[in-house]
């Protein structure tokens, strides 16, 4: 593909993911009830792989200050034009990882949501039924920090969405401390992703867990069960099922 071409790819990539991510008010509306029974007025909230920035914005809707990380150009530079005048937001153009230092970041230029920092990922989604066609064509140096840099940087934060694709047990890995409230995207072709960062939680403190589908923004037990029914449920899921976020409060 030419550079025109790939140029003019990564720019239907990315304004399809504003399409999807923030052209639903209906979706909107679900997922501030969903994050209401987390995030309260004038609380912190970390957005960790923010994408084009929904949840942040969800997050900016309830009254929280945000800090988002995404280290896409394109995607971050709608977070940065969506919020503009917004002083409650701060951009950081980094991942977060086990560890402060740089890390390499594959591209997928046609659907920038599912770029990723984690080579275990791109093996699960490789032949995946539901996968085909995906292709990660760009490879990007990042900066990269830690749970407990940025809660040392910026505060306790209330709440902590994570959608990494495949990477969130590796985040995790660089928080020490338990938090109020967490949640994470897992996949059905990296279920072990999901069992790792529940075990990592549960070494943290004790949390209880319920899980959202796909973007239903509905959680489907209404209570809070332990991690080791929560990898059982996950374990259990169909493939075609495909991803959902797993939600974590400390009890």
């Amino acid at each position: 593909m030419s550079g025109l071409g790939e140029t003019f790819a990564a720019l239907k990539g990315l304004a399809r993911s504003v399409a999807v991510y923030h052209g639903d008010r209906a979706r909107h509306r679900a997922m501030d009830v969903l994050h209401a029974q987390f995030v309260k007025p004038g609380d912190l909230a970390f957005d960790v792989g923010s994408h084009v920035g929904d949840r942040a914005a969800s997050f900016r809707r309830l009254g929280a200050r945000v800090v988002a990380l995404e280290p896409q150009a394109g995607p971050a530079a709608v977070i940065r034009t969506l919020f503009m005048f917004d002083s409650k937001l701060t951009l950081l153009r980094c991942a977060a990882a086990d560890s402060e230092g740089e890390l390499v970041f594959r591209v997928n230029s046609r659907n920038p949501t599912v770029s990723t920092a984690s080579t275990e990922f791109l093996g699960a989604a490789e032949g995946a039924q539901g996968w085909e066609g995906q292709v990660w064509d760009r490879e990007i140096r990042i900066p990269s920090t830690t749970l407990d840099a940025l809660v040392a940087r910026y505060g306790e934060p209330a709440f902590v969405k994570i959608d990494v694709e495949g990477f969130e047990d590796t985040v995790l890995a660089g928080l020490s401390r338990p938090l109020p409230a967490l949640s994470f995207e897992f996949t059905t072709i990296a279920r072990e992703v999901a069992s790792r960062c529940i075990d990592r939680l549960a070494a943290l403190g004790d949390y209880g867990f319920d899980v959202a589908m796909g973007e239903t923004q509905k959680l489907v037990f209404g209570s809070w069960i332990s991690g080791e029914e929560m990898k059982a449920h996950i374990l259990g899921l169909p493939h075609s099922a495909n991803s959902g976020d797993v939600y974590a409060v400390r009890r």
